[in-house]
């Protein structure tokens, strides 16, 4: 394998603005792939290209990933890292707040792989889809959450069965980072101690890791946590 060949190349990233997603972005660009962002708020976003859009709309998402497959002229890989959360008793949480949930978790990872398919096709790339250790294993006060990343595992392990040859699809299981995903929390449902979340760079590396793989070598599921994670197993 050359250094040319371990280069993620041309990598959208869903969610690229914050968080997970934005760790994709600084580590594909150091590792010197081109990266493009697809967020909802691209305001702080300026060392890349970068298009704003709601991945729970799918209409968005389909032009969303052509203009940004246009912009980098192909895909070789995509990464699904936005994510929302909206935490309480399944009685207790808005049914408009816990279907939101899906649309962007679920619904929109599948948009917007669907929507990348063609490209990813064309460049034998891979699809990185970002599940959660709640994937695996479920909480209460979770459903919504729950009920999103169980079926992100379902979902990319299908496609994977589906694409084998064509593309590569890996699922992604990560505890716990830190990050602002938990800001908009109501007080009871934030980390009381954030010693055990994983720094999102170190993530970001395993996905740089699953995208050096040489062609006809897959990791199809990765679980990545810090070493006291309380949510695995």
């Amino acid at each position: 394998m050359n250094a040319e060949s371990m280069r993620p190349g041309r990598v959208l990233v869903t969610g690229g603005a914050s968080g997970l997603g934005a760790a994709v972005v600084d580590a594909v660009l150091r590792a010197g792939g081109t990266p493009v962002v697809l967020d909802r708020d691209i305001s702080n976003v300026s060392a890349v290209k970068a298009f704003e859009v709601d991945v729970s709309d799918r209409r968005a998402v389909e032009e969303a990933v052509r203009q940004a497959a246009e912009t980098l002229d192909g895909l070789d890989a995509v990464v699904t890292a936005a994510g929302i959360d909206r935490c309480g008793k399944l009685e207790d949480v808005a049914a408009d707040d816990w279907e939101k949930v899906i649309g962007v978790n679920l619904l929109g990872t599948v948009s917007v792989v669907r929507a990348a398919l063609p490209y990813l096709k064309a460049s034998r790339g891979r699809a990185v889809t970002v599940a959660s250790t709640l994937g695996k294993r479920a909480l209460p006060e979770a459903s919504a959450y729950c009920a999103s990343k169980f079926g992100v595992v379902g979902f990319s392990h299908a496609l994977a069965a589906e694409t084998g040859g064509e593309i590569g699809v890996t699922t992604m299981i990560p505890g716990g980072m830190k990050t602002r995903f938990f800001d908009d929390r109501p007080e009871q449902y934030k980390p009381q101690d954030d010693s055990r979340l994983n720094d999102p760079a170190n993530v970001a590396q395993a996905i740089l890791f699953v995208l050096s793989q040489p062609q006809g070598c897959e990791i199809r599921e990765m679980l990545i946590c810090h070493e006291d994670e309380g949510s695995w197993p």
